[in-house]
């Protein structure tokens, strides 16, 4: 197992709201583990796991051996490393919405008022206020306090500004570290590294040599035992709101003056302030939503979204969504950005694509007419590389040019085990660096942008259209983009 050693942290209570559910198991708790192997978390770097369910440590210890222990590849597992972690692990259980409960958490806590505390949770909205009311009432926010969040914040800009503000009377800002997975994964960062350590790639990160942008989110999955929770969030909400508009603003944004956190976040928000509105029918001409009906894969026949048995047969929730931006601003006026997502698409991918523009006069031949751009691929996953497709003169006596692909695949580059973007982000709230979490007015200024969305798809009764599982979403989304004569990337 090669485990990336780096900085020890200072000694921290890490007390895990909801940790019997499966985030905790499949991400946090193997997150934690890793950064143990590293050699990363002091000696004094308790976990605290707190969950309903009435069962001892040594119960929640075996638990943690077959329902965490199997997110673990093989090559990166040590049963020794993995017993030590064990040894950190403390479990209480209490109903998170009954205050007189937290008297057994201020036990636990009790003497260790000078370490740092994180508070996560990792539950339903709904109790995010019964647990701050209950981490106040025992006096248990302490000055090294953090707490961290995970989406969705809220269903629309009303209730995310209510958390927030029931947030605020208990954290301060500096204290709360709301969550997007996705900005800790190592291509995002990279992203922010290619533009701003590279002389290369900024004179041309503008309208006047980029046609067009694109960022896909795919997923082959369906809602897989979900469909409860997501019938009542829905593609815009639960990826554009949050994922999408995230690589997006990280794209799009000007070069801040510092890596320091609020010179990032300042840049961030300036991009979201300079979306163009889509309202009314200019949301619709600009908007598609799909959701999945029965299809297959080699691996055999799917359901349709509303054959699962906790979806109302007459749903109008979106299981996809494609949309055309523009940005406001001297960088990228008049450049369309598309976006989408969906469940039960062809293949599993999540990518960012630059289409450049056409050299302006070719004195060469080529096999396809200059039909393929200068293109920048870079792919989140399910591996993680960067692309970058050029011209070249084909072997042989006639000047013919061709497309080719000069191709960094991260996993060749890098021969060690890459970090899971839960690991970093977990090393960041516990370090208290805010930098790759969003800030309360980043996320009130991305729901301003979502709600008319939303709201336009209400008014106009716009259902959404049916697409065939194991494809590539409806085909309206193709229309959308070959209004600018353009197609989506699907390589």
């Amino acid at each position: 197992m090669n485990i990336q050693a780096v900085e020890p942290l200072k000694p921290f209570d890490f007390v895990l709201f909801g940790g019997t559910g499966d985030l905790s198991m499949r991400k946090l708790l193997p997150a934690l583990y890793f950064r143990h192997c590293s050699g990363q978390l002091p000696e004094q770097g308790r976990i605290i796991a707190t969950a309903r369910a009435q069962m001892s440590k040594e119960e929640f210890k075996e638990m943690l051996n077959t329902s965490s222990r199997i997110h673990i590849d093989e090559n990166d597992f040590s049963a020794s490393q993995w017993s030590s972690f064990l040894e950190r692990i403390e479990y209480l259980a209490f109903d998170a919405t009954v205050q007189d409960e937290y008297q057994q958490l201020q036990a636990m806590l009790a003497g260790f008022e000078d370490r740092i505390r994180v508070f996560y949770l990792s539950t339903a909205p709904a109790i995010f206020m019964p647990i701050c009311d209950g981490l106040r009432a025992c006096g248990l926010v302490t000055e090294h306090s953090r707490v961290a969040l995970e989406k969705p914040l809220g269903r629309d800009l009303p209730t995310a500004e209510a958390i927030n503000d029931q947030l605020a009377s208990v954290f301060k800002e500096e204290q709360i570290f709301r969550i997007d997975h996705y900005l800790g994964k190592e291509t995002v960062q990279n992203l922010m590294a290619l533009r701003f350590g590279n002389v290369l790639f900024e004179p041309l990160w503008r309208r006047e040599r980029i046609s067009d942008v694109q960022i896909t989110i795919a997923e082959k999955l369906g809602v897989e035992g979900r469909g409860g929770f997501y019938d009542q969030t829905g593609a815009l909400r639960d990826m554009v709101q949050n994922h999408l508009l995230q690589l997006l603003v990280i794209l799009a944004m000007e070069p801040p003056v510092s890596d320091a956190p609020d010179a990032v976040r300042d840049e961030k928000i300036k991009v979201l302030r300079a979306l163009k509105p889509l309202i009314g029918k200019e949301a619709i001409e600009n908007t598609v939503r799909g959701q999945y009906k029965a299809g297959a894969y080699a691996e055999g026949p799917v359901p349709g979204y509303l054959e699962n048995e906790d979806i109302p047969d007459d749903s109008m929730t979106e299981t996809y969504v494609a949309l055309r931006a523009e940005i406001g601003s001297w960088r990228w006026e008049g450049i369309p950005f598309y976006l989408r997502t969906g469940k039960r698409l062809t293949d599993k991918v999540t990518e960012i694509v630059l289409n450049f523009r056409k050299v302006p006069h070719t004195i060469y031949d080529t096999a396809d007419g200059f039909s393929l751009p200068n293109q920048l691929i870079i792919r989140l996953q399910p591996e993680e590389s960067i692309k970058l497709r050029i011209y070249v003169k084909a072997w042989g006596d006639d000047m013919h040019l061709q497309p080719v692909h000069l191709d960094l695949d991260f996993n060749d580059v890098f021969k060690k085990r890459q970090m899971i973007a839960y690991e970093r982000l977990l090393l960041d709230i516990i370090r208290g660096n805010p930098t790759l979490f969003m800030r309360r007015d980043e996320v009130a200024a991305a729901w301003e942008w979502i709600d008319p969305i939303r709201q336009a798809w209400d008014d106009y009764a716009q259902p959404p259209k049916q697409y065939t599982a194991g494809t590539w979403g409806p085909s309206k989304a193709n229309v959308l983009i070959s209004q600018d004569e353009l197609s989506w990337n699907e390589e």
